[in-house]
């Protein structure tokens, strides 16, 4: 869901919006387990801050941890590492459950700053 310029930029078409929480996610064979901050999120993906070297396009199960309330909310999706860059990972979600996908709407729709949203 991406569109390319003639300039080779990329531009998404989900709204991203800075939002900081725990993220854990499991991937390949050996079940490389990472534990960080995501730096943003949108319905689509999140970029988790890590140093642990994976594999662009390895599959992974992700959970993200939505806390500030009494009961904290775990949502977890399919994902895919997309992007790699120094400090960090990007990860594209593939799939996950209705109630997921509503979680996230929220969420991104909460903390964006763009009203027509």
């Amino acid at each position: 869901m991406e569109e390319r310029r003639e300039d080779g930029d990329e531009r998404r078409r989900m709204k991203r919006v800075p939002f900081e929480t725990e993220v854990r996610l499991q991937a390949g064979e050996h079940e490389i387990r990472v534990v960080g901050n995501s730096r943003d999120l949108s319905q689509k993906g999140v970029f988790l801050a890590t140093d642990v070297l994976l594999s662009e396009g390895m599959e992974c199960r992700v959970e993200v941890l939505l806390s500030g309330m009494e009961d904290p909310i775990h949502l977890c999706m399919k994902g895919r590492v997309a992007r790699l860059v120094p400090g960090g990972v990007g990860v594209e979600f593939f799939e996950m459950d209705l109630e997921t996908f509503t979680h996230l709407r929220n969420v991104v729709l909460y903390n964006s700053d763009d009203g027509s949203l």
